[in-house]
């Protein structure tokens, strides 16, 4: 038995070790989300999806520490390495801790927009901030140097602390579940920040980096941010409106059908955690980058697919299965919800492909055409399942662009290598 184990984790990467990690993390962040649809109903589910969706939110910002942190260390060495990592922690506590205050100085505001019951949940919320920003530069050195374990045990502790301190909360207090799923939320923060590698660097002293590696970090940390940016428009705008222009009972049916959508998409984040330092690498290394470009991309395409063809020809029983028979009406729109985000993931994979290639066209495109999702939901909202349809549209349309983007700039590398 214990020779079989030993074959057994000899056969086993990392990275495969990892993507079993994160399939784990995303299964546990499901459940957490389900059993808060089947506990709380439509009405209530509703708050708690803003809090999720902000929690969405804050993970893309955040996202850009993390990819730059990502990539520079696979790229710096020695003292450079050292600055550049004290110079993230310091930055990152700093945009950490004025995002932290101007959700609870506007807490008030964000509950008058989006319709809540209470601001304290966003009061709340807000002081786990800066506690997020440092855990992502963590994150990001573990990404850069492929230190997978750690990296997989922070996204663990993260979500089984949420999991089980939020519905311990909920099960013995009896006070407005906003509040207690914000504290989940909070403490979870604190929970990822383990292992913490800070004694390594020097957190408090004034370093600068050199002008060169100074200005490589920000123009890569600038347009990162942009992509960022583009990801909480197109993953997280039709959420927020809809919490906004629609009541109580249909954002709440909205949410439940954007967390059954999003599968694909959460599945394909786990390519890109390894496609990023892969990319780079290989750049750095002088070979091909294209393989592994299109081994993710197929990947995520058949995913996609089946997950797709699945809400097509399943989706009464998958509602029923994981949301309860109050979330029923949204089943017609399942599969049409799944194919705009099985879109929008395929095209994503392109633009972090290009993102660590340092080529920033296909990172604009997502930028134009997530302002055009929101000009859409914006002028064509009368139901939900306009909401749904002028997503397909934009996601359909992005797709292409990035198609046309990745194959013309194939033809013209091949045109310059035969001359």
């Amino acid at each position: 038995m214990v020779a079989t184990l030993r074959t057994l984790k000899t056969k086993i990467q990392p990275e495969q070790l990892f993507m079993l990690s994160v399939l784990l993390v995303n299964g546990g962040n499901y459940l957490y989300n389900l059993i808060l649809g089947r506990y709380l109903g439509p009405e209530k589910f509703a708050d708690a999806a803003i809090l999720i969706t902000f929690l969405l939110v804050l993970s893309f910002v955040a996202m850009t520490f993390q990819l730059v942190t990502a990539k520079f260390s696979v790229l710096f060495e020695g003292s450079v390495f050292a600055n550049f990592i004290s110079s993230m922690l310091k930055n990152s506590l700093i945009v950490g801790v004025l995002l932290g205050l101007l959700v609870i100085v506007f807490s008030s505001a964000l509950q008058t927009f989006f319709k809540t019951t209470t601001s304290t949940m966003f009061v709340v919320f807000g002081f786990g901030i800066p506690f997020y920003f440092l855990m992502s530069v963590n994150r990001g050195v573990f990404q850069g140097k492929k230190e997978l374990t750690s990296l997989s045990i922070t996204y663990q502790g993260e979500m089984v602390s949420r999991l089980l301190i939020t519905f311990l909360l909920l099960y013995f207090l009896h006070i407005e579940s906003s509040i207690l799923i914000a504290v989940g939320i909070f403490i979870s923060f604190i929970v990822a920040l383990f292992p913490f590698k800070i004694q390594q660097f020097s957190f408090f002293k004034s370093i600068k980096l050199e002008a060169p590696q100074k200005k490589l970090v920000k123009n890569f940390f600038i347009i990162t941010a942009f992509y960022e940016l583009t990801q909480i428009i197109i993953n997280n705008s039709d959420i927020l409106l809809v919490k906004h222009y629609f009541n109580a009972v249909d954002a709440g049916l909205y949410a439940s059908l954007a967390l059954i959508g999003r599968v694909v998409y959460f599945i394909a984040w786990m390519f890109v955690m390894l496609l990023l330092p892969t990319v780079i690498q290989l750049k750095k290394d002088g070979k091909s980058t294209l393989p592994i470009l299109l081994k993710y991309v197929s990947y995520i395409a058949i995913i996609a697919s089946v997950i797709i063809a699945s809400c097509f020809l399943f989706p009464q029983q998958i509602i029923l299965a994981l949301f309860g028979n109050d979330y029923m009406n949204i089943a017609p729109l399942l599969w049409q919800y799944a194919l705009a985000t099985g879109i929008f993931a395929v095209s994503n994979i392109f633009a972090y492909y290009y993102l660590s290639l340092d080529n920033y066209i296909p990172v604009v495109l997502s930028g134009l055409f997530g302002m055009l999702q929101v000009v859409f939901i914006v002028f064509f909202h009368n139901s939900l399942a306009q909401v749904v349809h002028v997503q397909i549209i934009a996601m359909i349309l992005l797709l292409i662009m990035q198609l046309s983007f990745f194959l013309l700039s194939n033809l013209k590398e091949r045109k310059n290598n035969n001359t």
